[in-house]
């Protein structure tokens, strides 16, 4: 969700020039922090803050940039309780005498589930708590012994789960939210408590106008979710010492942010290929443009026009719900059609090269990526850290030396053309037979050259570096 919705921010602000202001809450306090600091017998407050430096790190290595501003529940419990009270004074919520304060469902009426359709009036399940009716959902939570706890109206206690969550927006956006983001499971019952909350504290009709939700992230041949508390899951780290975080958001950009998304190691290879069949385009483009690639000459008319049709294609895309998948195909059939037309030939004609077509293709690919968080042509050879730079000059040089020998061993000298036997000479070849031996004896000699040449080139497409 976070990568899909990071690519969503990135299409707002890069392509539609929108710009966003992004507020992330950290549920800093909740019963499954509490038990587990129970355990390692430290206080709930660092061990949130452990899990919050790593979440934030996570973050930064899938590249997903982070919001505007975090805002931890702790920070803001005095907000929290007072918009408590705001709505027990409305009428829709309720104290009671163990200390617990619930939100009257029922009292909201058929106001209640515009997002999801469920309505209160439908068959309550049976509840052992102090609760009036099964739906109501806690507000704030008397506190049990020894729990950490913040002292309110109502005795001491701390947030129930949704208030949280509308009070710290409320305090950044006010009466009025324009995109709320988060996994489908989430529709039901946060989103929807949510709304009952804010759209009661506001007295508004409306207080979010976008509610996006994204598709679960499955394990191959399972219907499950992957999640921690089912155990199903991988965690980022282990993740991201088999696959690149280019990767991953690929593996994303394949598939609309709404649907259920497959992982396996297969669907991972996938993109993968994708990714280097777009860097293979992207170096033998900058080839060309160097002249170390040779082709026939170009249709310029044909590909300016397939750029056009591109960028069209891709904001239109972008328009339909974010659809990343058709954007990507647009981009992907740009590169075939621009392939089509860089195939190596032995012999330069002396044609001139359409370097300008080329290089606004590549500027174009490149650009669609960097603002959707990857990074392609030399820097996609890199392997990261300080040695990135040095590395990719590196493979420049190999792959120049590479075209170099084999220009040469491809190219006959003068002497071998001209070969004209001595005047006289007793059983002298015609010129044109010594001239097929000096060539045959010269390719001979240089058949180790281009062996080790096309050596060379299949090792390095192991490495997903394709030359052509």
């Amino acid at each position: 969700s976070y990568v899909r919705f990071d690519i969503i921010r990135r299409i707002m602000t890069r392509f539609f020039g929108i710009e966003v202001v992004m507020v992330m809450g950290i549920t800093d306090i909740d019963d499954k922090i509490i038990k587990r600091a129970n355990e390692m017998n430290i206080s709930p407050v660092a061990l949130a803050r452990i899990y919050e430096e790593d979440f934030k790190q996570d973050m930064a290595a899938l590249k997903v940039l982070p919001p505007t501003v975090y805002m931890r529940v702790t920070d803001n419990i005095p907000q929290i309780i007072s918009f408590i009270k705001t709505i027990i004074a409305s009428g829709q919520a309720y104290a009671t005498s163990q200390g617990n304060v619930y939100f009257d469902v029922k009292s909201w009426g058929k106001r209640y589930g515009v997002l999801t359709t469920i309505y209160p009036d439908t068959q309550d399940e049976e509840v052992d708590t102090d609760k009036r009716h099964g739906k109501d959902f806690a507000l704030w939570k008397a506190a049990r012994p020894q729990e950490l706890s913040w002292t309110s109206p109502w005795g001491k206690g701390r947030p129930g789960w949704h208030i949280e969550c509308s009070t710290i927006s409320s305090a950044v956006f006010g009466k009025q939210l324009d995109i709320h983001t988060g996994g489908i499971d989430l529709a039901f019952p946060h989103h929807e408590n949510e709304i009952a909350q804010c759209e009661v504290y506001h007295q508004c009709e409306q207080w979010g106008n976008y509610f996006l939700h994204s598709g679960h992230l499955h394990v191959k041949g399972s219907q499950e979710k992957m999640s921690k508390s089912l155990k199903n899951y991988v965690t980022i780290k282990d993740f991201l010492k088999k696959f690149s975080s280019d990767q991953f958001r690929m593996f994303c950009l394949r598939s609309r942010y709404s649907s259920a998304i497959e992982f396996s190691d297969e669907s991972m290879d996938d993109a993968k290929h994708l990714l280097q069949a777009i860097s293979s385009f992207v170096r033998d483009a900058n080839a060309y443009m160097k002249g170390q690639l040779v082709c026939d000459p170009v249709r310029e008319d044909i590909l300016w026009e397939r750029l056009a049709n591109t960028k069209v294609t891709v904001k239109a895309a972008f328009a339909d719900d974010f659809d990343t998948s058709r954007a990507v195909a647009a981009i992907m059939d740009l590169i075939h059609h621009g392939n089509r037309q860089l195939k190596a030939v032995t012999k330069d004609a002396g044609s001139p090269r359409s370097s300008v077509v080329y290089g606004s293709i590549i500027s174009y690919i490149e650009g669609f990526f960097n603002a959707l968080g990857m990074s392609f042509g030399k820097r996609q050879v890199a392997l990261g850290g300080g040695d990135s730079a040095v590395l990719s000059n590196v493979v420049d040089e190999l792959v120049r030396f590479r075209t170099k020998v084999r220009h040469y061993a491809l190219a006959l000298p003068e002497e071998a053309a001209e070969a004209v036997p001595t005047e006289g000479a007793a059983g002298a070849k015609g010129p044109k037979q010594e001239q097929k031996e000096k060539r045959q004896q010269l390719m001979e000699e240089r058949k180790p050259l281009l062996e080790a040449c096309d050596s060379l080139r299949r090792d390095l497409a192991a490495f997903g570096i394709h030359i052509k």
